[in-house]
């Protein structure tokens, strides 16, 4: 089984299994569910390891302090990490429980079987259960990564549906979110935020000052963090308005409204090569001209805006502050790398910060989930004793959250006359995708945090430094699946871009599988090959020949396409060694150059399936998600800030353009989990853009594909 890498840090038995005395199983895990179904997958995991029904499962809500440190629920990775994690305790676990067994009943090991936590010997026909054995006491041992598996043919409960966890709640309306959290003489808060990044609050009105604290409102201000809270949380949010209203600011330059495509290329850049998907820390090589055999050489440059996670349910979190001891529940996704940047923001011993994940707006990747802590625990600082529950609004949510950066990609190809690619070229220009509150050196863990920017004593900004990991960052999936020959690959690390950027799913993969995937139909047409054809001609790896054939079979790839229609497909494995999807798409564009989906083909290879349905809306949902992108969004922006505020100024996919999906998923029980919830997302945008193309025979290279792009495009 492969390792995990959470049990280096927490690898005693008792930090993740406990049974308790009417037989319930809580499973810990450092790993949170922001939908993606994780508590659901290793719920499955651990009551087929243990032999117990999944009904008797419970998974714990995260909290620092009490359950495993598994870093930041991001990357894909939950599976990997905690799945095999669990895995390894609920064997480790059954093995010790047989052990306890066979010594209290007097038997041989070899004799035991296990039914929904009831250990029988076959030959004496005496039991006992697991909570006999173990409640209320420990394991106190370590787990073993080598503790032997169940094998996939014998397994009674992986494999076959199960009811999500959490969603009987999500769909009765019962208090389930942060958002809905109420505790005994809570205040509700709002923070006053400034009309940009750079504007700082000068002065309040004193006769407004005066009136709110005689009506019994907390202002709470610290240089140019300004909040206030009171009983009543709909005149907290009027009183909000009021003060910004009537406060003064020094509005400064404004934000810098150039064509942000031009500076991508035009500012300072760190330029580093990629080998392998890892960057290199030497010179740039010149690209150089083509090679003598080359029958053709491409080039072409695209580009993507800036995106916000989008999040439905703006971010919150409630925190409270007693004597030395500050306790935040908040939606972060790193509840253990955000309460070590927050201590070392406030000055606290990390010992006396507590931090509980309670669900809120998914977001996959950092929205304001993490600031809106800050935001809370600010707060309670300045009113020790009562609970103080920070919601962020919409236009906060909108206007505040760290975005995913704007890129560009220039790419050169050249073809030989058998259509074989003998050169491959990739620039990709971006800001950074890292900042998540990540403690580290120089106090760049309160720097990432938002409201440390805007305090009195105000921390420097960070200057995010690249990333060097492999297929991370902006250079995630920079490096192509398929085997072409002399692959030139650079990363360049723009500075001084004028939005806040950080982590949305896929960090950089987005973008350059769009941009791959789209050249790569560029080159098939040139070489006169079908884009399958082309694709499978460059691919060795089985299984994702395996993926782009199950989705074009699908999609029935090659058959007749209605006037108006077109096709169009693309592959990936996310990261190079995660989660295979392809994506096929059947599109129109509509007289009003409208683009309207019509069926979609999804194939994935995830390695080992443990939810089925989990893992179906993994895909179907990163497909959705990827869509909107595609085809609405776009952060926009001028000189007196972020222009798109609301869902108007910032449309998203809608009911009224969801297509049919179909969706293959290839099991492989006796391979290791690949984590999957990003890997659809850059295939989608390809497979759209390539559609469009045979549907209009133009070729769009700068995202959304709006109407006015389309028509744009089509005048050109």
């Amino acid at each position: 089984m492969p390792h995990s890498a959470s049990l280096k840090k927490s690898p005693r038995l008792d930090k993740w299994i406990s049974i308790a005395g009417n037989g319930r199983v809580l499973i810990h895990t450092g790993k949170v569910d922001i939908g993606q179904r994780i508590s659901t997958a290793l719920a499955l995991i651990a009551a087929e390891e243990l032999d117990v029904d999944i009904s008797r499962i419970d998974i714990a809500r995260t909290e620092t302090g009490i359950d495993p440190d598994e870093g930041i629920t991001s990357g894909s990775n939950s599976m990997e990490e905690a799945g095999n994690a669990v895995r390894a305790a609920a064997a480790t676990a059954r093995r010790h429980l047989l052990s306890l067994a066979a010594d209290a009943l007097g038997v041989d090991v070899s004799t035991l079987e296990i039914s929904n936590g009831l250990i029988q010997s076959r030959n004496t026909n005496r039991a006992i259960t697991y909570a006999e054995l173990i409640a209320d006491k420990g394991f106190e041992i370590d787990v073993d990564p080598e503790a032997p598996l169940k094998e996939p043919k014998s397994y009674g409960i992986i494999g076959k549906p199960v009811v999500t966890r959490g969603l009987k709640e999500i769909v009765t309306g019962q208090p389930y979110f942060v958002q809905d959290m109420k505790m005994p003489g809570m205040l509700h808060a709002r923070i006053v935020r400034p009309p940009h990044y750079k504007a700082r609050l000068t002065g309040l009105d004193p006769t407004v000052e005066s009136r709110l604290a005689e009506g019994g409102f907390e202002i709470v201000q610290d240089g140019s963090f300004l909040a206030v809270s009171c009983a009543d949380e709909f005149a907290a949010v009027k009183a909000a308005q009021k003060l910004f209203e009537t406060s003064d600011w020094d509005l400064g330059g404004g934000l810098e409204s150039q064509d942000v495509y031009k500076r991508l290329t035009a500012n300072e850049r760190l330029s580093l090569p990629v080998v392998e998907g890892v960057p290199q820390k030497k010179a740039v090589e010149p690209l150089g001209p083509p090679p003598t055999n080359a029958k053709a050489t491409l080039s072409a440059r695209y580009e993507k805006p800036y995106l916000m996670h989008g999040s439905i349910g703006p971010s919150a979190a409630i925190a409270l502050a007693e004597g030395d001891k500050l306790k935040v529940w908040c939606h972060s996704q790193g509840v253990y790398v955000l309460r070590a940047s927050l201590a070392e923001a406030l000055g606290m011993e990390i010992e006396n910060l507590f931090i509980v994940h309670v669900p809120g707006s998914g977001c996959y990747g950092h929205n304001g989930a993490d600031d809106a802590a800050v935001d809370a625990a600010l707060i309670a600082l300045k009113l020790p004793g009562r609970p103080i529950l920070l919601k962020w609004t919409r236009e906060d949510e909108h206007a505040w959250e760290p975005y995913a950066s704007c890129m560009a990609m220039d790419l050169t190809a050249s073809i030989d006359s058998d259509g074989k690619v003998i050169a491959w070229s990739q620039d990709t220009y971006s800001d950074t995708f890292g900042m998540r509150p990540r403690p580290e050196a120089g106090g760049a863990g309160p720097a990432r945090l938002l409201p440390m920017q805007y305090r009195k004593d105000a921390v420097k900004p960070l200057v995010p430094q690249p990333n060097m990991s492999r297929h991370s960052g902006l250079h995630r999936n920079l490096d192509p699946l398929y085997c072409f020959e002399s692959k030139r690959l650079t990363k360049n690390l723009v500075r001084n871009l004028p939005l806040r950027t950080s982590a949305l799913r896929t960090l950089g993969a987005f973008a350059n599988v769009f941009a791959i995937e789209s050249f790569v139909d560029e080159l098939a047409e040139e070489s006169g090959i079908d884009p399958v054809a082309f694709r499978l001609k460059h691919l060795k790896d089985q299984r994702a020949k395996d993926v782009l054939q199950a989705a074009a079979d699908k999609l029935g790839w090659g058959s007749d396409v209605s006037d108006g229609r077109g096709h169009g497909i693309a592959f990936a494995q996310y990261k190079n060694i995660q989660a295979y999807a392809a994506v096929a798409v059947e599109l129109e564009v509509n007289d009003k150059a409208e683009v309207i989906l019509h069926r979609v083909a999804l194939a994935g290879d995830a390695g080992q399936i443990v939810d089925q349905a989990g893992l179906t809306a993994q895909y179907e949902g990163g497909f959705l998600q990827a869509a909107s992108w595609t085809l609405y969004e776009e952060v926009t922006f001028d000189q007196t800030g972020i222009t798109s505020r609301d869902w108007e100024s910032y449309p998203i996919l809608r009911f009224d353009n969801i297509p049919e999906i179909d969706t293959v998923l290839i099991n492989r029980p006796n391979e290791r989990f690949l984590g999957a919830g990003e890997a659809v997302s850059g295939p989608t945008a390809g497979a759209i853009s390539n559609a469009i193309y045979m549907a209009t025979g133009l070729r769009l290279r700068r995202l959304p594909f709006t109407p006015d792009m389309i028509r744009a495009a089509a005048l050109q």
